[in-house]
């Protein structure tokens, strides 16, 4: 039996949202000690925004039934791969310049590409709730 999309979403932002938490620990006790703080602070970005969108997932869940199937499908992909894409590189940001390492190119342009994708889903979710049914 395959999973609704509601209920994929419910298990995606789940997921998001522990290993937010989970990473939350690790720049607030363990990270600070190899990074700067405005490095830390790019960390603590990633972190935020992947908690916002973790509730976007969730609701995205919780109201999908109510929604145009295509678009909640759409939305929470759309949060999901932004998550990856704007919070991952975030991160990765981050443990790269705590090993002195150089960033590459390729790495830096996730950050936009999973900023734009966010703003994709929450237009799309916009999009989905205008034509909810009531």
């Amino acid at each position: 039996m395959t999973n609704s999309p509601n209920k994929t979403f419910l298990i995606i932002g789940a997921i998001f949202g522990l290993l937010a938490v989970l990473i939350g620990a690790l720049g607030a006790h363990a990270l600070s000690k190899f990074v700067m703080p405005d490095v830390l602070q790019t960390y603590e970005t990633g972190v935020r925004f992947q908690f916002f969108h973790v509730f976007a997932l969730l609701i995205v869940g919780i109201l999908g039934s109510r929604f145009p199937v295509r678009l909640a499908n759409w939305a929470g992909g759309l949060f999901s791969v932004g998550i990856f894409f704007f919070s991952g590189s975030l991160y990765l940001i981050t443990v790269l310049k705590a090993a002195n390492m150089n960033i590459p190119t390729s790495v830096g342009l996730l950050t936009p590409l999973g900023g734009l994708l966010l703003i994709c889903g929450w237009a799309t979710f916009l999009t989905a709730a205008i034509k909810m049914e009531a």
